[in-house]
């Protein structure tokens, strides 16, 4: 499989902000959102490529009980699906981060970090090309998939949300799903990779999340660390 990167941090976002974990980060995606934080795994993949035995090998060498599989889209890597089980089989905790556009297929997860995708990721024509854009548009939202996820796995659901509007967007989308998702599952995070950026938005997300009992998602990496890769 293509790994674009193997370190050792502290989770930065979601309900297990602040624990010590390892992140995997495999490189390609089937997404090219505009506001990426990551292009070295998706717009411009690299990385190199290793066995499932190697990247098990790597993770265990920090001996940390939390392992983080994320990307670019991890769910299309090959050997994901060994991978997850294997990091399992060996008692450690699994959270796999994905747009939830790709089906899980019984992959082994201990919380599936759900981040879909709303029409603020759409990428610029005139960055990415109209071909982009328009797989992007097609692939981002996928209600049935997500189902899937919500219905096998312990969960959250995480937006990147830049403007009010997008709270709206978000309660379609939760109706179009048709499933009880508890508010406290729900995670609004403000998009940005600057400390002043992040507080600029943060007001509107917090009112949000007091208005609908939404859970406020800081990008503590951010703060300790800058927008820099490895953290």
């Amino acid at each position: 499989m293509l790994i674009c990167e193997i370190f050792h941090s502290i989770q930065g976002e979601g309900v297990l902000t602040g624990m010590p974990s390892v992140f995997v980060r495999t490189s390609g995606c089937n997404l090219r959102c505009s506001w990426c934080d990551t292009p070295y795994a998706s717009w411009q993949p690299d990385g190199g490529d290793m066995s499932v035995e190697e990247v098990v090998a790597r993770v265990a060498e920090f001996k940390c009980r939390h392992v983080v599989l994320t990307g670019g889209e991890p769910l299309l890597a090959r050997g994901i699906h060994e991978l997850a089980a294997r990091l399992t089989e060996l008692g450690l905790h699994v959270t796999i981060e994905t747009a939830g556009t790709l089906a899980p297929d019984g992959i082994c997860c201990d919380l599936a970090s759900l981040s879909p995708k709303l029409a603020n990721s759409t990428p610029p024509a005139d960055t990415a090309g109209a071909a982009w854009v328009a797989r992007h548009e097609q692939a981002r939202l996928q209600p049935a998939v997500l189902r899937e996820w919500l219905r096998a796995y312990p969960y959250q659901l995480k937006f990147v949300v830049s403007e009010n509007a997008q709270i709206g967007e978000i309660q379609q989308l939760l109706e179009t799903l048709g499933c009880d998702v508890p508010a406290e599952t729900i995670l609004l995070m403000p998009e940005g990779v600057a400390d002043e950026v992040l507080a600029a938005r943060r007001d509107f997300v917090v009112a949000a999340c007091k208005q609908h009992g939404y859970r406020y998602c800081h990008r503590l990496q951010i703060g300790l660390f800058g927008n820099t890769r490895g953290t």
